[in-house]
């Protein structure tokens, strides 16, 4: 307690003495968010009440096996796609920053190829191979490229056209004095790379990352055009049998945001993991 027996009322009185400070009311505010409530409200219970979706038909279906095994495709598809593009990506990167001017110039051809051509048209030139090239290194080309190959290479080279330029924008993100600082305490290239380059750049690299494998889990749907049994392609089987379409669009659709509500929350961590000392101006 304070000595002064005078000190609490003077703190009091000079509390007193300060303008109460009222918030701002905000009725505008208020109004527009309580019929976005209400119109979301009417929306969750229209798709819920709705018989047309079947709610119990997708139920029945949404764990059946032909649905899981196409589900397990379609996720190793993704993890597939995304460690053979992001490690051409990475040597395609590294090649547009080097000082070799034809390294640089067939770095950029390839981006600027494989980002010009849409991913359908390339799956489906990959598919068709064969009328090019009937035989590579004296094997058939129908035996060599089965649907599933022909997904994994198509979807590869897009992807690492993306990933190269990821990666090349997160090394670049990093200041030039970085590079300075770590060569004046003689610092291997490889070390200054892995302990002073990479974490900094992995700031700018984890949330473009994320956002491509989100992107290629659902732009693994484009294979069923190939025949290959994905998620998508294993629910149009069974409605092409049971001709219950809606129920079985809305298995896929419910397995798609649940994984990528799953690769979200991993992308929140592994980007506060990231961001560790850095300061974010909120």
């Amino acid at each position: 307690m304070s000595s002064d027996p005078l000190a609490e009322p003077a703190a009091a009185a000079e509390e007193a003495a300060l303008p109460h400070i009222v918030p701002r009311r905000r009725p505008g505010q208020w109004a527009a968010a309580l019929a976005v409530l209400v119109l979301l409200g009417l929306a969750v219970v229209s798709v819920v009440r709705n018989q047309a979706f079947q709610w119990d038909v997708v139920g029945d279906y949404f764990t059946s096996a032909a649905v899981l095994r196409g589900l397990w495709l379609t996720l190793w598809l993704t993890a597939v796609v995304m460690t053979l593009g992001f490690a051409l990506g990475t040597l395609l990167a590294a090649a547009r920053l080097s000082a070799n001017p034809v390294l640089r110039g067939v770095s950029w051809g390839y981006v600027w190829l494989f980002r010009s051509v849409p991913i359908l048209v390339q799956l489906l030139f990959w598919f068709n191979i064969g009328a090019l090239y009937p035989h590579i290194l004296g094997v058939r080309t129908v035996n060599l490229f089965a649907p599933v190959t022909v997904a994994v290479v198509g979807l590869t080279l897009h992807e690492a056209a993306y990933a190269a330029e990821v990666v090349r924008g997160g090394i670049l993100s990093v200041d030039r004095g970085q590079f300075e600082a770590a060569q004046a305490l003689g610092l291997s290239r490889w070390l200054r790379r892995r302990r002073i380059v990479l974490p900094q750049a992995m700031r700018a690299i984890v949330p473009a990352a994320a956002n491509m494998l989100i992107g290629t889990l659902k732009g693994t749907s484009i294979v069923s055009v190939i025949a290959v049994q994905d998620l998508l392609y294993s629910a149009q089987l069974v409605y092409h049998r049971t001709y219950q379409v809606i129920p079985l669009l809305m298995v896929a659709t419910l397995w798609y945001v649940l994984v990528t509500s799953v690769l979200s929350v991993g992308q929140h961590y592994v980007e506060k993991h990231y961001a560790r000392g850095a300061e974010r101006v909120r």
